[in-house]
């Protein structure tokens, strides 16, 4: 168990224009953390939302360093310009330009709902800069075909609630053609399943990073 250093900041990306993105970083006060890991969102939320629950604080504990960064035009950065509309896919430069301000390295990409039009592309486009993916029951997943997600070997931690009818079971149909998947369903949650059961949701994330 590792002490835990909170900080925040903002980082400047081309594909939005120069306006600076809002970030809440966590980490080991002491020593090199184990893995980075990159938090979304989806479109009612933020950064703050895995302050809140206790996201940040669970990964640096465990060793990692972790970094929620609030999407253009949501949170803290509601200033910065989407380089897509909502629903369209965005350029897989757009979370590559991010890691590489942050200096994540190759980093798990934790991505709920609306995040996944940043999220996919860069999974696709950018495979060797993701460490693992984390999809949350992910918007866009019905924009690419099966064989596509055939060809990409990162592994791969699906979660979604068993309340989430649309979203979650759709994102599914789409994301088990990933080769190297694994399934979590939550029990009893909805759509934003980390937010109705964050317990569950840690002990689901860290066990999958203890893995890679």
């Amino acid at each position: 168990m590792y002490t835990v250093k909170l900080s925040e900041g903002t980082v400047t990306v081309d594909l939005c224009g120069g306006t600076p993105l809002f970030y809440r970083q966590s980490e080991p006060e002491t020593g090199e953390a184990r893995l980075s890991v990159l938090l979304l969102h989806g479109i009612r939320f933020s950064s703050q939302n895995w302050l809140n629950i206790g996201t940040l604080e669970t990964l640096a504990k465990a060793g990692c360093r972790a970094v929620a960064v609030d999407l253009p035009g949501l949170g803290q950065s509601k200033d910065a310009v989407a380089p897509a509309a909502v629903g369209e896919l965005a350029p897989g430069d757009f979370l590559k330009q991010v890691c590489e301000a942050l200096k994540l390295g190759p980093a798990v990409v934790v991505s709920p709902s609306l995040s996944g039009m940043y999220s996919l592309p860069f999974l696709f486009q950018h495979t060797p800069m993701l460490k693992a993916y984390v999809p949350v029951a992910p918007i866009c997943t019905d924009k690419f075909e099966g064989q596509q997600y055939a060809s990409v070997q990162t592994p791969t931690l699906i979660v979604y609630g068993d309340q989430d009818i649309q979203l979650g079971e759709l994102s599914l149909s789409n994301l088990r053609h990933l080769p190297n998947h694994t399934v979590v369903v939550i029990k009893g949650a909805g759509h934003p399943c980390y937010l109705d059961d964050p317990e569950t949701w840690h002990k689901a994330l860290l066990h999958f990073l203890q893995t890679l």
